[in-house]
């Protein structure tokens, strides 16, 4: 179902609804309709679609970006605390928390505004996979950033002994694939999806 509460998404339904080449038409095969993307119209311009592609390249290299600063944080803070260095190693486990948090309140965002234009997981299968897997992976990140501050806590309180040491390698582990996770769920359901 096409939400028809704005101008380009009323013109996109009403194409599809004239398109005599879409079947059960009552014009069914009749010829093309104008602006429908048959005929002489067709689809938008090489120039408009290539640009658009690139919009949607450079948006995804940000983020594929910020997921590698975030792992790299995370591997510095592992870094420091081979070091046994209290200092850096919350350091850059509170940089790892901040883009943690960041990415949160970006889903977040994308979530209400979505909500806000009745984009919700009631409205079909995909919409509620969407949300599921999208914020599934938030979920998890939100619970990471607890740990993440509990693991802070603890260095904080207890030093380096080596259950700290092993509680932090596992928190490195899962943020890792955290960040996997989401290159994954980025390509599918953000690149692929905008395409498709």
């Amino acid at each position: 179902m096409i939400d028809t509460s704005l101008p380009a998404a009323r013109e996109v339904a009403r194409r599809a609804h004239e398109d005599p080449y879409r079947l059960g038409h009552r014009d069914h095969g009749a010829g093309p309709v104008e602006g429908a993307g048959h005929g002489e119209t067709g689809p938008a311009r090489k120039r408009i679609i290539v640009g658009y592609g690139f919009w949607i390249f450079l948006l995804s290299d940000i983020v594929m970006f910020a997921c590698f600063f975030a792992a790299f944080a995370v591997g510095l803070s592992f870094a420091a605390t081979n070091a046994r260095s209290k200092l850096w190693t919350q350091v850059f486990l509170i940089i790892t928390g901040l883009l943690g948090l960041a990415f949160v309140l970006m889903e977040l965002s994308e979530f209400i505004g979505l909500a806000s234009r009745g984009i919700t997981p009631q409205r079909s299968g995909f919409l509620s996979a969407f949300f599921g897997l999208v914020g599934l992976h938030g979920l998890h990140v939100t619970l990471a950033g607890v740990w993440l501050a509990t693991m802070l806590a603890q260095v904080q309180v207890k030093g380096f002994r080596p259950e700290i040491v092993h509680r932090l390698i596992c928190f490195n582990l899962f943020w890792h694939a955290l960040d996997i996770v989401w290159i994954g769920i980025f390509t599918i359901v953000y690149l692929i999806g905008a395409i498709t």
